[in-house]
């Protein structure tokens, strides 16, 4: 496994659990924080936990240090994260949204980006 890959696997879970266990746990009150509104609960605590599923499996990943077990891994990153940037981005242009809501659009473009360049390296 390579360390372009590992280290895109614990920015991952670090990310997949620092977000994910908020919008799972309270919702509503960590996206008012943020000023995100209105907030659904019900898909908020979805999203999180698909997240810190992703995660578990990106721990899993991690910890077999195997390029083939990878493999599954990373086409679904590039999948979740691509897939997310793009609903994203179709909502976003041609509206004002705060600056928040810009960074986590970069961060799946990064992500998506990071996920596509171990896959290329087979």
């Amino acid at each position: 496994m390579s360390k372009l890959l590992k280290v895109t696997l614990v920015v991952h879970i670090v990310l997949a659990v620092g977000l994910g266990l908020p919008l799972l746990g309270l919702p509503g009150r960590f996206l008012g924080w943020l000023g995100w509104a209105p907030v659904d609960p019900l898909i908020s605590r979805m999203f999180g936990a698909a997240l810190l599923g992703l995660g578990w499996l990106d721990l899993r990943t991690l910890r077999s240090n195997s390029r083939q077990a990878a493999q599954g891994v990373i086409e679904a990153g590039i999948l979740f994260c691509g897939l997310a940037a793009a609903g994203m981005a179709r909502n976003m242009l041609g509206a004002a949204w705060p600056w928040y809501t810009w960074a986590v659009l970069g961060i799946y473009v990064l992500l998506t980006g990071l996920w596509i360049v171990n896959w290329l390296k087979k």
